[in-house]
């Protein structure tokens, strides 16, 4: 009763219970490593025995206390150096350890995983146990020898053992859920025993290496990973915010072979052997249709329409012999067919069938009933668009505003240019041309399609505002520009080279790189606009 009032009883029994909790940290952590060899069912199994079976072995190890101690005493001498029982007891640890730790880092960096169909070799379940004992009978050497020295009551250190590994035993579950969710800390841990068990072998040779440089060591790597852990936490966090599509859209653009669709790749970062062989297999055609079908819900359909500006409709107050001219002149399959003017359209017609009444002089009028045009908002996603075109059988639908204004009309044909790029008619004039060292496009083209030219993504507007060249320029002006005006975009420059009354009609396109510096800047009325 006596020594239950010893102040310096408590202050020992509290000092060894931390100081084997502590110690016992690294030993869960390769628990950890080991019972994940086993299978799902039988590693709590596992982990409880072996630990359960460890107590019991540092009890014993304690209850023949009085033999450790001498251990200290030299057996025998091998050339300058002398070895003891701790000494051969250290070496032999510390040799299992290296062992132990390079075998794991070389199954882990080297082995492949099981095919498909192939059944996971699981470790044996007393083997595992063994292991868990002997690697406790190592790591349980150093802290016997310290409770030896720091106490003389064996019950003492007793107790501090029991409480400890009651600790360890309660921690010893999450705390292997934790490790198997982040390899890197496997990996690290290993480092650590392959420290230690350098250390052990080194002072088994008489070389003694203070605990506090492992310490740092070990707590500097710990710092390290935890920074390491943080960050990959945050990125995973940031990942999870972005939408599942473009999450999507990046994982197969990577497997494919090409750039990430909504982030840059750093050049120097290779995909693994297995995935670059595979992206040899899609060539750039493919890559690129397989990224614009990805994106497709994502544009609107003002970016794949043709404006109203550009729409050749048939107006029913013309005579039969100017809509026939009109037909043979022109080059499409499907016309509006509009009462006087382009907001009242009342059918959809083939000029097939416009040519056949014409022919058998029969009324415009008569082709209204059967051909009601397909009508949508400039909100509706391309993928609806496709629902509502197969669902009229129509090739052809209008677009039109909230006030009912038509805004342009989507074909098919506009769909598929969307995924597999332009495809211009015979009398189509070409949209963007090489000039010199830049190019010569019209003002009329898509954005789009533009931006994958350039290879660049700071042109298209985010929120729809404008899909073509002359909007965008419109925009960033501010005004109605005159032939000559310049906007610089780093690295592009853009000069407007013609314009048609109000409208943007061509522009000059250059990379700044290739501007030399005594080549005089194309100057207009209006200041030159930069912007970076």
């Amino acid at each position: 009763m006596e020594l239950l009032l010893d102040p310096h009883i408590w202050i020992g029994l509290f000092t060894l219970i931390i100081l084997e909790i502590v110690l016992g940290i690294d030993n869960l952590v390769f628990i950890a490593i080991l019972v994940k060899k086993l299978p799902q069912h039988q590693r709590d199994k596992a982990r409880v025995i072996g630990l359960s079976l460890a107590l019991l072995m540092r009890l014993g190890l304690l209850a023949v206390v009085s033999w450790l101690v001498t251990l200290n005493q030299p057996l025998f001498s091998l050339a300058n150096f002398s070895f003891s029982g701790r000494d051969l007891i250290l070496i032999s640890g510390g040799l299992f350890l290296l062992f132990k730790a390079t075998s794991e880092l070389h199954e882990r960096l080297e082995s492949k995983e099981p095919e498909i169909g192939q059944k996971v070799a699981y470790a044996g379940f007393g083997i595992v146990v063994t292991q868990i004992l002997v690697l406790d009978a190592v790591f349980s050497i150093d802290s016997i020898i310290t409770a030896v020295g720091m106490v003389d009551e064996l019950w003492v250190m007793m107790t501090a053992v029991v409480v400890a590994m009651t600790v360890m035993l309660l921690a010893s579950k999450p705390l292997t859920r934790f490790v198997n969710a982040h390899p890197t800390v496997v990996v690290l841990c290993l480092s650590f025993l392959l420290m230690i068990g350098f250390s052990l072998v080194a002072e088994g040779f008489g070389f003694h290496i203070p605990k506090g440089y492992l310490y740092a060591a070990i707590g500097f790597s710990i710092m390290i990973e935890f920074f390491n852990q943080l960050g990959q936490r945050r990125f995973e966090q940031r990942e999870a915010r972005k939408p599942l599509r473009d999450r999507t859209a990046n994982a197969i653009f990577k497997l494919m072979g090409g750039k990430k669709q909504f982030e840059e790749i750093e050049e120097d970062e290779e995909l693994p052997e297995d995935e670059r062989a595979l992206s040899k297999c899609f060539g750039e055609d493919e890559r690129n249709m397989v990224g614009e079908v990805l994106t497709l819900a994502e544009r609107s359909i003002k970016s794949i329409m043709t404006p109203r500006a550009e729409i050749s409709w048939v107006n029913l107050s013309h005579s039969p012999e100017q809509i026939k001219q009109q037909l043979l002149s022109d080059s499409f399959s499907q016309y509006p067919l509009c009462d006087g003017d382009i907001d009242k359209v009342v059918a959809l017609v083939s000029a097939k069938e416009l040519l056949a009444v014409i022919e058998q002089q029969r009324p415009l009028q008569s082709l209204r009933p059967g051909h009601k045009p397909v009508i949508v908002p400039k909100s509706i996603s391309v993928f609806r668009l496709l629902e509502e075109l197969k669902r009229a059988k129509a090739d052809m639908a209008l677009v039109t505003d909230e006030f009912g204004a038509l805004l342009g009309l989507v074909t098919g044909h506009d769909i598929l240019e969307a995924i597999v790029g332009e495809l211009p008619q015979e009398d189509e004039a070409e949209e963007i041309r090489i000039d010199g060292d830049g190019w010569r496009a019209r003002g009329s083209i898509n954005l789009h399609q533009l931006e994958k030219l350039l290879g660049c993504d700071e042109l298209e507007s985010h929120n729809h505002e404008y899909v073509t060249l002359a909007g965008m320029l419109l925009a960033r002006f501010g005004r109605i520009p005159e032939a000559g005006c310049v906007l610089t975009i780093e690295p592009w420059r853009f000069e407007v080279t013609a314009m048609n009354q109000h409208q943007i009609a061509e522009v000059k396109i250059s990379h700044l790189e290739q501007q030399t510096d005594n080549s005089p800047a194309s100057e207009g009325p209006y200041p030159t606009l930069a912007e970076t």
